[in-house]
């Protein structure tokens, strides 16, 4: 299996996978980090779908940082894209299942389940509290559609504002948002100078929830 990033040998992915293929009885099993530029050469993306795809011992790979980029160049190589994938325009997930190759995007579940975990229950509903999510690519995109799914219509935020510092993946998430009929109001803000986010911050109320969906996390 590969882990598709930038640094990934700094990741905590390349320690923790070997104790879960242990815990799940996977046998003899390796995971291996392939390092890209970030929005790297669209044949780059290519090259190295094209062996996962091709090579007999490569199952599949996680992808990360890349998960909108590499869906677009390689969107023909995948004989199969899961419903997410498919609407949002990004793959999170390679995987072989019975001899095609599929892309997945699981953020929207994985992303869900932690939020749901350390959010109380009713909390939008009971504080009138907003979102503000930094950064317009895959986790957020995942993130906006959880928060704003049809599943929690009686309990979401009355205002979310989405930031970026450049326009392109902004136009790029309101139009998947369009696509899948959001109905909570939701402000796209360019954000290209530190300080544009801070002026955000300021309008927000107590128990607002700040997520950063950027790379800086994992890159800088």
């Amino acid at each position: 299996m590969y882990f598709i990033g930038v640094t990934t040998t700094k990741s905590m992915i390349m320690r923790v996978f070997p104790k879960w293929a242990r815990n799940l009885g996977l046998g003899h099993c390796r995971i291996r980090g392939i390092d890209l530029a970030l929005h790297d050469d669209p044949d780059r993306y290519r090259e190295v779908v094209s062996f996962i795809k091709s090579d007999p011992l490569s199952l599949g790979a996680l992808v990360t940082t890349h998960k909108i980029d590499l869906l677009r160049a390689c969107r023909d190589l995948f004989d199969d894209l899961d419903g997410f994938a498919s609407l949002m325009g990004e793959a999170s997930s390679i995987s072989k299942v019975g001899g095609r190759l599929q892309a997945g995007a699981k953020d929207p579940i994985t992303s869900g389940l932690a939020l749901d975990d350390f959010l109380p229950a009713g909390h939008w509903r009971e504080t009138g509290a907003q979102a503000f999510i930094i950064g317009a690519g895959g986790s957020s995109i995942a993130l906006v559609s959880h928060i704003a799914g049809r599943e929690h219509q009686t309990d979401r935020p009355v205002r979310l504002v989405v930031s970026n510092r450049s326009p392109g993946r902004l136009a790029e998430m309101r139009e998947i948002n369009a696509r899948q009929g959001i109905e909570v109001p939701i402000e796209y803000v360019l954000t290209p100078r530190v300080e544009d986010n801070d002026a955000v911050m300021r309008t927000l109320p107590p128990g607002s929830l700040v997520v950063n969906a950027t790379g800086l996390g994992k890159d800088a």
